[in-house]
């Protein structure tokens, strides 16, 4: 499974259970060549805002993928401010990440 189809598959998980966002950091050039800056280097793939209102962030990795140490610096800070953060390889894994228990998604 590619990391795109994961991140899918994540998203619609944690969509079940509050609100969820696909984040893109760094910088990226439209159509035309404009430079657009995104969010910062290392910021986590999805941003997850659960039923009880605390913030999830989580890191989409296929299995064997590797963090950057941005990655693991931005995870590590977000832990230490209180919010859920980690990395998932799989919906599963972002689940337990975020909070949310085995019977409430029904595996």
């Amino acid at each position: 499974m590619n990391e795109s189809r994961l991140v899918f598959e994540i998203m619609q998980l944690l969509g079940l259970h509050g609100a969820v966002f696909r984040c893109n950091a760094g910088q990226f050039f439209t159509r035309s060549g404009q430079r657009v800056s995104g969010l910062p280097k290392g910021f986590s793939d999805i941003l997850f805002i659960g039923d009880d209102g605390r913030a999830c962030f989580v890191e989409v990795k296929t299995p064997g993928g590797k963090t950057t140490p941005e990655q693991d610096k931005f995870i590590e800070r977000m832990q230490k401010l209180g919010a859920r953060a980690g990395i998932a390889h799989s919906a599963l894994e972002a689940a337990q990440i975020c909070g949310i228990g085995e019977n409430e998604y029904g595996l």
